[in-house]
């Protein structure tokens, strides 16, 4: 492929934000702009970015409620006019932002009659709301209202199975979908007598991340998608190179070993580690300790893995598997082991 077919100055590849507002709280647009591209090139990038702010950006939201002294979904509460069906729907519709993946615990516990908002969730120090004035229930007498909520950060849809309400504790099918709408469109211009391309790209958010977050996590998606195959590809490459005195010659010509290790250094920095595909206890135990990317693993051998709370032999199989896999590193038996 020619790559450099339309001389393109590297300042100008710069996406543009040119239209912003913000409607409501929980309702902000953006629209941004990306010139020049090569004809065809547009499409590709749109289509891309769309996907991946609509299914890879991750939201807060509340999971479960759990009710004092009720039995069924559709059970009423004394003094409260909503029904228990009604307020989870209510809760479902509230937009938390929290910057933890642990489940944090809330609860509303207020004295009727009074109308209650987002304002009276008691949340963590890590969890904010960002609509105070969203509605849960209205409480008509003077009567305790009492719930216990999660907060989880996730992505898109988690569609829990039918249970019965055990002390009144039930899941929410939380909607983890912080994107309201993307939508791209491309538009075609002539430049010296060469034909190009302007990429725009429209984004609604919930207000939990700004439009300018959500495109830069959308983008960051992709990138975390393709380093590990371009990483695969060298390897591949490498292993072809039969001939040591060639590999020696090529090595010593471009400095491939530096190379290749600032780009693992750099490439690492920016994969998270849901790219290893980890069991929720494996993957949440790294979180605590504040692993969330695969170069965070440079201070950990297997024998730390131990210290972990809850962090089993099992856990730690999966783990030193899933990077061999995935990126070919070897996570040693301790701080002092090479080859072991």
């Amino acid at each position: 492929m020619i790559q450099n077919e339309i001389p393109i100055p590297a300042e100008a590849l710069q996406w543009k934000c040119i239209e912003s507002k913000i409607d409501s709280e929980r309702l902000h647009y953006g629209c941004f702009a990306i010139p020049p591209l090569r004809p065809g090139q547009a499409n590709t990038v749109g289509i891309a970015i769309r996907r991946a702010s609509l299914g890879e950006i991750e939201g807060t939201c509340i999971t479960y409620v759990k009710f004092e002294k009720v039995t069924h979904e559709y059970s009423t509460i004394m003094g409260i006019q909503e029904s228990v069906h009604d307020i989870s729907i209510n809760l479902k519709e509230i937009v938390p932002k929290s910057n933890s993946y642990k489940t944090q615990e809330a609860s509303i516990s207020i004295l009727g009659p009074k109308r209650v908002t987002a304002e009276d969730i008691v949340l963590p120090s890590s969890v904010e709301v960002i609509d105070a004035t969203q509605h849960i229930a209205t409480i008509t007498k003077a009567v305790y209202f009492n719930i216990k909520l999660g907060i989880r950060k996730d992505r898109g849809y988690r569609i829990e199975n039918p249970v019965k309400y055990e002390d009144g504790n039930s899941a929410v099918n939380a909607a983890s979908t912080p994107i309201r709408n993307a939508n791209y469109s491309v538009h075609s211009f002539e430049n010296e007598k060469e034909k190009q391309e302007i990429l725009f790209i429209e984004v609604w958010t919930n207000g939990s991340p700004t439009f300018k977050e959500a495109l830069r996590e959308a983008s960051q998606s992709l990138i975390n998608s393709s380093i590990p195959l371009l990483h695969e590809k060298k390897e591949r490459e490498n292993r072809k190179l039969e001939n040591k005195d060639e590999y020696n010659v090529l090595r010593s010509c471009f400095s491939l070993t530096n190379i290749g290790e600032v780009r693992k250094e750099i490439s690492f920095k920016h994969i998270f580690i849901d790219q290893l595909e980890l069991p929720a206890r494996a993957y949440n135990g790294l979180k605590k300790v504040d692993v969330h990317t695969i170069s965070d693993f440079s201070n950990y051998s297997q024998e730390d893995l131990m210290k972990i709370k809850n962090f089993g032999k099992k856990s730690i199989q999966q783990v030193v598997q899933a990077l061999q896999k995935h990126f070919a590193i070897h996570l040693p038996k301790n701080k002092f082991s090479i080859n072991d």
